[in-house]
C-alpha cells in the first residue's frame, strides 16, 4: 500500500483536511486516503473530528468579513472532517498540487486528475484544505494537534522517517517506527 518514501532531504510537515463532503461518502474518503499513500505521503497523524460552529469561526477567523465566510463556517460545521499532518519533501507544495484549485471548475478544467478536479462540488464543497505555507501548517496543525511536538517530531522521528524506516499501520491508517533497538524480525 503505497511505497515507502526514502528522502534525502529533510521531510516537511503539512495539514491536509478532509472536509464534511468528502468523509459523508466512504469510497471518497478511501480514495483520497488511498492517494496520499500513492503520492508517498507519509501519515504522521489523522484523526476523525466534528466541529461545532464556534471551532469552524475560530479556524477560518483570517476569512471573516468576506463574502464566503458564513457558508464556509456553517458548512465545516455540518459534519465530521478528518485531519491529517502529512510529511514529505516540500509536502505544502506537494499536497496543494495534489489537491488542485480551490475553485472546483478551474480545478476541472485545468487539474481534472486533482482531488478537487475528480471529487469537488462547489468552491465551499470542495473535498479538502491544505496548509498554504509553512507557517500556515505549523498554525493549523497545533489548531487539530495540540499534543504533537514539532521540534520532537524533527529531532527523534524525522531522521528515521527519511531514511525509509516508516511502516504502514492499516488499522491505526497512519505510518510508525519501529521500537528503537527491534527490527522488523524481532
Amino acid at each position: 500500500m503505497g511505497a515507502v518514501l526514502r528522502s534525502a532531504r529533510p521531510l516537511q510537515l503539512t495539514l491536509a483536511m478532509l472536509k464534511p463532503d468528502a468523509v459523508a461518502h466512504p469510497l471518497v474518503l478511501e480514495a483520497v486516503h488511498e492517494t496520499i499513500l500513492n503520492n508517498k505521503f507519509l501519515i504522521v497523524r489523522t484523526k476523525e473530528l466534528m466541529w461545532r460552529r464556534e471551532d469552524s469561526q475560530r479556524f477560518y477567523q483570517e476569512h471573516s468579513g468576506r463574502f464566503f465566510y458564513q457558508r464556509l463556517v456553517e458548512f465545516m460545521a455540518s459534519g465530521p472532517m478528518r485531519a491529517y499532518i502529512l510529511a514529505h519533501e516540500d509536502a505544502v507544495a506537494r499536497w496543494r498540487s495534489l489537491m488542485g484549485p480551490t475553485k472546483v471548475y478551474r480545478a476541472r478544467n485545468t487539474a481534472p486528475d486533482s482531488i478537487r478536479g475528480a471529487y469537488g462540488l462547489t468552491d465551499t464543497r470542495n473535498t479538502t484544505h491544505g496548509s498554504d505555507s509553512v507557517a500556515s501548517a505549523r498554525r493549523e496543525i497545533a489548531f487539530f494537534f495540540p499534543e504533537f511536538s514539532e521540534s520532537l517530531w524533527y529531532q527523534q522521528d524525522e531522521p528515521r522517517l527519511r531514511c525509509g524506516l516508516a511502516h504502514y499501520d492499516a488499522g491505526e491508517r497512519v505510518h510508525s517506527l519501529p521500537m528503537a533497538g527491534r527490527t522488523e524480525s524481532s
